[in-house]
C-alpha cells in the first residue's frame, strides 16, 4: 500500500459518494485531509469524524469552486493551515442530464461550471504553491461519459471531455517542477444516488461491462491514491479508466 504520510491533501466535493471514499483512502495512507464542500455540511463533518476516529487528521471546509473565490479561498485555507499543498483531488461535479433538444441553456452552463470550471479554478490556485515547493499531485475525476459519450448527457459528457483534455495539457506545463497531472475515469459505479435502480436496469447495464459488475467507490479511491502516491511519480498526463472493460 503506497503511503501518503506527511501528505497535504483536497479532495473537492469531498462530502459524499466517490469523493468521501477517496478523502477516507487518502486518510488511511496517513494524508491529512481537506474535505471540500458546498451545502451538506452535516455529511462532511462526518466525514472529519470518521477520520480522526481512524487517527488521522482532517477538517471541513465550506467553498463553492465553481467561482474563483471560492476556489481561492479552498487553497488558501488548506495552505494557511498546514503550510504547504501536496495532493489536490478535483472531484465536485454535478448533472443535469436531458437530451439536446430538451436541455435548457442554463443547465449546459451549470454542469460545465461546476464540473469544469472548478477543475480548471482550483488546479489554477493549487499549481502557484505546488510549483514553489517543486512538488505536487493533481487527480482530476473525469468519468467514462467523457470518452466513449452518454446519450442524454452532452452537457456532462461535454464538461468530462473537456477535463481530459484539460488534464493532458496542464501535465506539460507543470512537469518540469515535479508536479503530477492525471485523470481518473470511473464507469457505473455504485453511489447512494445509484444503489436503488431497479434489478431489471443494474441487470441490463451489466451486460456491456465484461467483468460483469459495477464498480465501487473503493475501485475509485484506490486508483486515485496511487496516482496521489511517490510510486506513480512517472505518470503524467494519463487517464486511468476505472470501468471495468467497458469502453476497451
Amino acid at each position: 500500500m503506497a503511503q501518503l504520510t506527511d501528505r497535504i491533501a483536497i479532495v473537492t466535493g469531498g462530502s459524499r459518494g466517490i469523493g468521501r471514499g477517496i478523502a477516507l483512502e487518502l486518510a488511511k495512507r496517513g494524508a491529512t485531509v481537506v474535505v471540500n464542500y458546498q451545502s451538506n455540511a452535516a455529511a462532511a463533518e462526518e466525514v472529519v469524524e470518521q477520520i480522526k476516529a481512524g487517527g488521522g487528521t482532517a477538517q471541513a471546509v465550506q467553498a463553492d469552486v465553481s467561482t474563483d473565490e471560492g476556489a481561492n479561498a479552498l487553497i488558501k485555507a488548506a495552505t494557511d493551515a498546514y503550510g504547504k499543498l501536496d495532493i489536490l483531488v478535483n472531484n465536485a461535479g454535478t448533472t443535469r442530464d436531458n437530451l439536446i433538444m430538451l436541455m435548457k441553456p442554463e443547465d449546459f452552463d451549470t454542469v460545465i461550471q461546476t464540473n469544469l470550471r472548478s477543475t480548471w479554478l482550483c488546479s489554477k490556485a493549487a499549481v502557484k504553491t505546488m510549483m514553489r515547493k517543486r512538488y505536487g499531485r493533481i487527480i482530476n475525476i473525469t468519468s467514462i461519459s467523457g470518452i466513449a459519450g452518454n446519450a442524454g448527457q452532452t452537457n456532462y459528457s461535454a464538461s468530462k471531455a473537456g477535463i481530459i483534455g484539460l488534464t493532458k495539457a496542464l501535465a506539460r506545463e507543470v512537469a518540469s517542477r515535479s508536479i503530477t497531472v492525471n485523470a481518473v475515469a470511473p464507469g457505473f459505479v455504485l453511489t447512494d444516488l445509484t444503489k436503488d435502480l431497479p434489478p431489471e436496469i443494474t441487470a441490463q447495464l451489466n451486460q456491456n461491462i465484461p467483468l460483469g459488475r459495477w464498480g465501487s467507490v473503493e475501485d475509485v479511491a484506490l486508483s486515485t491514491a496511487f496516482l496521489a502516491s511517490d510510486e506513480a511519480a512517472y505518470i503524467t498526463g494519463h487517464v486511468l479508466v476505472v470501468d471495468g472493460g467497458m469502453a476497451m
